[in-house]
């Protein structure tokens, strides 16, 4: 009999939904607790509250499972202020709903214990068995300067992407709600904001309104049909250090769109295409060693997929969650519907072989 990962699917929603509760708690303040980590990319009070909330609802209901997170705590350790306000934040963000509550195991004992469980996301990653990647902020500069960021979970069984969550708490609730250059600038998360995406191999994808309490009810999104590539609106990184804007440009060029491209952190960009805001989402490698790591895109990739899109590397080879926390085997990413997919990967190849 098959398995439909219904109960994988709902932990990741409320585990995902309660952890965007404290990024808006610490969105709205004016210090984040920003530390800088060896790669000197900035680490929030944030993200290691929504850390320890999603380790800990995954640690209530599979314990067994395997964990790949971006954070550990060492440097908590280390600094009791920076503890003591991430320990407020965790113990006092609660869903608003017993039920809910109860299905992620309540909350975390102490601040030992959260320290602890922030560690538990040092899974080597690799083919074999059940391993939840986790971004608790994925797009933290863009989280630090009021854009788009995503808490992102999903979760990979022998090296497949199962299950995916992404929740993008500054993205209009309105999936009709078509992607423009400011998207990605001067966000909030106020009235008619906040969405969660979900997709589970081979079921679809679906986008919800983000609560405070229990699931809302969802709708099935799908990619929108491109009967004229010149016309696609294309998203990239903010971040130049992320994404050759200049190859992009180019490719831009070949393809004939002449609209600006919408420039946003995070997988907020997989979660405004898969649902038809936005067409294609083009992250260009930027130097030859770089690898993605795979809590950037394990989520993002199965709701684009499932929303009837395809994902590869600019090589044209599908993404490969199987080598480790990291995409090894793979550069760079290519997102477009089915219909377009190959046209655009053309366009890519070409520019990039003519470098």
């Amino acid at each position: 009999m098959s398995h439909h990962y219904a109960q994988e699917l709902q932990i990741a929603l409320l585990a995902v939904q309660r952890a965007t509760l404290l990024t808006k708690r610490v969105f709205h303040e004016k210090a984040k607790g920003t530390a800088s980590k060896d790669d000197k990319s900035p680490v929030t009070i944030g993200d290691f509250g929504a850390q320890a909330l999603i380790i800990s609802a995954l640690r209530h209901s599979f314990p067994g499972d395997e964990i790949v997170a971006e954070e550990e705590a060492s440097a908590l350790r280390e600094n009791e202020g920076l503890r003591s306000q991430i320990w407020e934040l965790v113990k006092t963000t609660k869903l608003n709903d017993t039920s809910a509550e109860e299905q992620l195991g309540g909350g975390i004992k102490d601040e030992a214990a959260m320290l602890d469980i922030i560690d538990e996301g040092k899974s080597k990653g690799g083919a074999k068995g059940r391993i939840w990647a986790i971004d608790p902020i994925d797009g933290t500069k863009g989280f630090l300067r009021g854009g788009q960021y995503a808490v992102c979970l999903g979760l990979m069984v022998d090296g497949d992407v199962k299950v995916g969550v992404l929740g993008c708490p500054n993205l209009p609730v309105d999936d009709s709600v078509s992607l423009d250059t400011k998207a990605g600038v001067d966000q909030s998360d106020e009235e008619g904001k906040g969405v969660l995406f979900g997709a589970v191999q081979g079921q679809g994808a679906t986008s919800r309104p983000m609560s405070t309490g229990r699931l809302q009810g969802s709708k099935p999104i799908h990619m929108k049909r491109v009967e004229d590539i010149t016309q696609a609106t294309f998203c990239e990184s903010v971040e130049a250090g992320h994404s050759s804007q200049d190859d992009a440009a180019k490719i831009a060029q070949k393809l004939g769109i002449a609209k600006p491209s919408v420039r946003m952190d995070s997988q907020a960009k997989y979660g405004s295409i898969a649902r038809g805001a936005g067409d294609l989402y083009l992250r260009l490698p930027v130097r030859k060693d770089y690898q993605e790591k795979i809590w950037d895109h394990a989520a993002g990739d199965l709701i684009v997929r499932e929303a009837g899109g395809v994902v590869t590397d600019v090589e044209g080879s599908r993404l490969d969650f199987s080598v480790g926390r990291t995409l090894a085997e793979n550069k760079g990413v290519i997102a477009a519907p089915k219909a377009v997919h190959s046209q655009v990967l053309d366009a890519v190849k070409s520019v990039l072989a003519a470098k």
